[in-house]
């Protein structure tokens, strides 16, 4: 059976990613691209039937791990009576698609045991092995063929392939794995220790151009790492997690497939990756954007693959037990094909502070938004599956129409910023005094029809009693001020009423059907970030100081965050590692940390300006204060 969730840490190479267990085992890794099928998916099943790699003492032994500084090189030292043996995981970032494990003796002398069992498309296809006339291990089945070359002795037992070696002081051992068609030539070999320096220097360098600040610095150091860890290289695009169907709740059905790129993760995405000074990988994601949406504005997605890929067909693999026995365990997500408004807000929104920040939009961008404009004009009054994807039916979510607003509010600004100055036609001018009369058509119905007065709260859609932790967002979009007292209402109702054991949950899943599924999930993570942001925005700084606090001591022992984390069996679920968690987390240590952060950067804060020019706020100073001490 899998480990728990935070027993695991990830090592990629911007194409792909491996998850490592503490025990030494590789139980998930897709290749050669994130959404390809696993290889090793004994995560989703057991090691022995649906395919792990692991390296270890052959006998008891005390363990830690931890990441060499600023880099994805993960090490694994294990203690045992006869010595201590050191294990360097790492996926050479410019050298193909290759796995590394370099394992080096420390102290004494330590038996070792390594067991390789591949199985290809999920655990479903057991491989031809056989050798090549270089002795190296070759594994083939279908169009999919991983070598393995080492100086250890191998030997078949089953349908695995074993070593059993010694590692003494001083000495070291590689296994390298690397993948390849079967029709084509093996993958040529690479030299693992010239290989481990060009990884660690490349890392290295990346990491030195963060621009941190925080009380918490490694932590969103880390964070951010991970987030280029989640970057498929060649589009720029951001998967949301490299797994699939890990569960929201132990044992349930709410297993979802995030190796996809969604649209509402951009503006987060784009102002933690540009605020920490990474302006190359913020271009390329929004430079993905762009493409992906390019079409008919009739058929743009909420989500797409990460090259821009819109086919994403959802179907059960029934062969796979699922993580803890939590079925079905599900490849593709027909969320895709779902109506959510708030993805034209949010990408409206990347792209207006993408633009802000310097990155010009081409012609044919701007033509493209004017289509999604036009199509937007014509369908926000309809109910949507909003910010969730609920499967219960549409509604007409407030967040939805929020971010409609957004949408209209953001062109709006565009043009007044940018275009007006170009001599606009009395075409543009139409169409602007349009979008204004929309957007105010909009903010009149959401203040009428979205707010509750008994509750003194924003619901979760028109006539519902229901808090939804999304309307945490609506000072942080700029619709209304933070110290509006609707918003600050709804900030008090939703920590009186969505707070479980000091986390925020997306909603109550118990007692209602909006969301189409049986109740019962995780706090998700991002939520409570995003409350953390309004008591900073109301200057409840110490409050927000431990909140933070509390949040990223969930963090794993290598600084990994899952997309939930369930308070009663006090673990993380969801899928791991999750950006849009650590997305959100980026994100809060800078509205923290800094006089203008992300939030006050969305809202569109009348003070950012002086601000900015130094005029830090008293209480947000001590706070960040307190905490560096």
């Amino acid at each position: 059976m899998a480990l728990l969730i935070e027993d695991y840490a990830l090592v990629g190479d911007g194409r792909s990613a491996a998850l490592i267990g503490r025990d030494g085992s590789v139980d998930w890794l897709c290749w050669p691209r994130f959404d390809a099928s696993a290889c090793f998916a004994a995560l989703l099943g057991t090691r022995e039937d649906h395919g792990h790699w692991r390296i270890a003492p052959a006998g008891a032994a005390t363990t830690t791990r931890r990441y060499l500084d600023d880099t994805l090189v993960l090490e694994t030292t294990h203690e045992t009576p006869e010595g201590v043996v050191r294990v360097l995981d790492y996926m050479p970032v410019e050298d193909g698609t290759h796995l590394v494990r370099l394992v080096e003796g420390v102290r004494g002398r330590v038996a070792m045991r390594m067991d390789l069992v591949v199985r290809f498309d999920y655990g479903s296809a057991v491989p031809w092995v056989s050798r090549s006339e270089n002795d190296d291990l070759r594994a083939i089945a279908g169009p999919n063929k991983l070598v393995l070359r080492t100086r250890a002795a191998l030997k078949g037992v089953g349908q695995s392939t074993v070593s059993d070696f010694t590692i003494e002081e001083g000495r070291s051992t590689a296994f390298v794995l690397s993948y390849g068609l079967s029709h084509e030539e093996d993958p040529p070999p690479i030299e693992p220790r010239k290989v481990l320096s060009g990884t660690v220097d490349y890392w290295r360098s990346w990491c030195r151009r963060c621009r941190g600040g925080t009380p918490w610095d490694s932590v969103l150091t880390r964070s951010l790492l991970t987030l280029k860890a989640l970057i498929y290289r060649p589009t720029g695009g951001i998967v949301a997690a490299p797994t699939t169907s890990l569960p929201e709740e132990i044992g349930g059905v709410r297993n979802w497939d995030y190796r996809f790129c969604w649209l509402r993760d951009s503006t987060f995405t784009l102002l933690a990756l540009m605020d920490a000074g990474y302006i190359d990988e913020a271009r390329a994601w929004r430079d993905w954007l762009t493409r992906a949406v390019a079409g008919s504005p009739a058929q743009a997605h909420i989500l797409y693959g990460i090259a821009g890929e819109r086919l994403l067909p959802e179907i059960e693999l029934d062969w796979l037990p699922g993580y803890e026995g939590s079925r079905p365990v599900r490849v593709g997500n027909a969320a895709a094909q779902q109506f959510q408004l708030d993805v034209y807000g949010e990408l409206f929104d990347a792209l207006y502070q993408a633009h802000q920040r310097g990155m010009r939009a081409d012609e044919s961008g701007v033509r493209v938004g004017r289509a999604l404009l036009d199509h937007l004009e014509r369908v926000w009054r309809e109910p949507d599956e909003g910010i969730w994807e609920v499967r219960g039916g549409r509604k007409h979510f407030v967040h939805s129409k929020v971010m409609a607003w957004v949408a209209f509010d953001r062109a709006i600004k565009f043009y007044e910023e940018h275009v007006s100055d170009n001599e606009p036609t009395a075409g543009d001018e139409a169409s602007v005094a349009r979008w204004r009369a929309t957007r105010d058509e909009i903010h009149r119905e959401v203040c009428d029809k979205g707010f509750d007065k008994e509750r003194n709260s924003f619901v979760q859609f028109y006539g519902s009693k229901d808090l939804d932790a999304s309307l945490l967002l609506i000072a942080h979009m700029g619709f209304l001020p933070q110290d509006d007292p609707r918003v600050v209402g709804t900030v008090e109702a939703i920590g009186r009423d969505l707070m479980h054991d000091g986390f925020v949950l997306r909603y109550d899943t118990s007692g209602q059907s909006t969301d189409g599924l049986p109740a019962g999930e995780g706090a998700f993570l991002p939520c409570s970030f995003w409350y953390a942001d309004n008591l900073i925005g109301l200057g409840r700084c110490e409050e927000a100081r431990a909140l933070i606090e509390r949040l990223l001591a969930l963090c794993n022992d290598v600084g990994l965050l899952a997309e939930e984390y369930d308070p009663v069996r006090k673990r993380q679920v969801g899928n791991f590692p999750q950006a849009f968690s650590h997305v959100a987390l980026v994100n809060t240590l800078l509205n923290f940390s800094r006089a203008v952060g992300p939030a006050k950067e969305r809202g569109g804060d009348p003070d950012a300006a002086a601000e900015q020019a130094g005029e830090r706020p008293v209480m947000l100073a001590q706070a960040a204060q307190g905490a560096a001490s």
